[in-house]
């Protein structure tokens, strides 16, 4: 490794790509430079998408994402990886056997399964691949739609932290259940994690800003939790600061303009 000090803090991200570079891996690269590690990428499809919706969805070739995977993981020690939309179950049970093979640490999942319209992203089929999935992940981080379908009962603010305890236990991993699709409180965004390994509940309250500009947040969310995790921060620390790092980008671009529909978060506070 030589010295410390002329090392990269390292993170990889799979994931999709956004042409319109508000969500997928140009959001992961943005949270993760801004977070200050280095990243790299695996994409396993290409998306025809700008701020007012998704158009195309192009599968990248089930071959050509193995080599991607080969190509970084021989030559890069990753600290942490980060894991968005898989489209397939091809696909999930691909990137699972690789992240075995080379025993892949910090592995940050954000189980992408229903667009802020409502709408379900993924197969039943992909679904119960990915729940076999979920246990290699240090952390998952769905929210209150996803976390439905993934304990396949209703979540709202009233047995919100039970449903965070529930979905550890089920997935044997640490969970944090993220309350943007939930009203906590009028002026206050709540988000839950429940430490597996210490079986701790933990409250993450940051005020709410009011903007339609909130497009990508999931995937900046669980990119920067990956890098503060690269960085040696605790489970919570990490959690704790990416929140803050979030917050503050969702405040620096809730009256900026990109586009005609739904802006990005400022990632840079530019």
């Amino acid at each position: 490794m030589g010295n410390l000090k002329n090392t990269y803090h390292t993170v990889l991200t799979i994931a999709g790509s956004d042409s319109g570079g508000c969500a997928g891996i140009q959001a992961d690269i943005k949270s993760i430079s801004a977070c200050g590690a280095f990243a790299a990428s695996v994409i396993t499809a290409t998306t025809a998408q700008n701020t007012q919706g998704v158009f195309d969805i192009h599968p990248i070739p089930i071959d050509h994402i193995e080599k991607q995977l080969d190509a970084v993981f021989t030559d890069i020690t990753f600290q942490a990886v980060k894991i968005g939309m898989l489209h397939s179950c091809e696909v999930i049970k691909l990137i699972s056997k690789k992240l075995q093979e080379y025993q892949a640490v910090n592995v940050v999942i954000d189980p992408v399964m229903v667009a802020t319209s409502g709408d379900r992203l993924i197969t039943n089929e992909a679904l119960q691949s990915l729940k076999s999935f979920l246990p290699q992940a240090y952390l998952i981080t769905p929210n209150s739609k996803e976390a439905e379908l993934l304990l396949e009962q209703e979540i709202n603010p009233k047995n919100a932290q039970e449903a965070a305890q529930q979905l550890a236990e089920k997935y044997q991993t640490s969970v944090l259940l993220k309350g943007g699709h939930m009203d906590h409180a009028p002026n206050e965004m709540v988000d839950i994690l429940y430490n597996f390994e210490t079986a701790q509940t933990i409250l993450l309250k940051n005020p709410k800003v009011e903007t339609r500009h909130t497009h990508g947040t999931g995937c900046s969310l669980s990119s920067s939790i990956a890098t503060f995790l690269s960085k040696g921060y605790s489970l919570e620390k990490s959690v704790d600061l990416a929140c803050q790092y979030i917050n503050s980008a969702i405040l620096n671009g809730k009256d900026k303009v990109l586009g005609k529909g739904n802006g990005p978060i400022n990632h840079f506070g530019l």
